[in-house]
């Protein structure tokens, strides 16, 4: 698991952007003091995340209003179809950290 930020950057039903390791930067949520770490790029256009609305568990893209579910990344509206990718997360003693190395998280969720 890699550090990602501490979980006291993010406020409840925000999200903060974040790069590790050189790879494409990821969207860190705070929904109600859990934490879930995506892509922060929409599988539709070329948009952060991290810019658009929360609205309870979903983030609707800034560009086309396109929505996924931030905590499995299943697509939850048009014009976006392919699920964005998750990340297991989990949150030690304030660090957020996130399974990154080539893991697909989607079926490991914060522990």
């Amino acid at each position: 698991m890699k550090f990602v930020c501490m979980s006291s950057e993010i406020k409840p039903g925000e999200a903060k952007r974040v790069e590790v390791d050189g790879r494409a930067p990821l969207a860190v949520f705070n929904l109600d003091g859990k934490f879930f770490v995506t892509d922060d790029t929409c599988t539709h256009g070329d948009a952060s995340l991290c810019d658009g609305e929360i609205d309870g568990d979903v983030v609707e893209c800034p560009y086309h209003q396109g929505a996924f579910e931030i905590a499995t990344g299943k697509p939850a509206g048009a014009p976006c179809t392919i699920p964005l990718r998750t990340y297991a997360t989990q949150v030690t003693e304030g660090q957020v950290f996130a399974r990154l190395d080539g893991e697909d998280g989607n079926a490991d969720r914060q522990a």
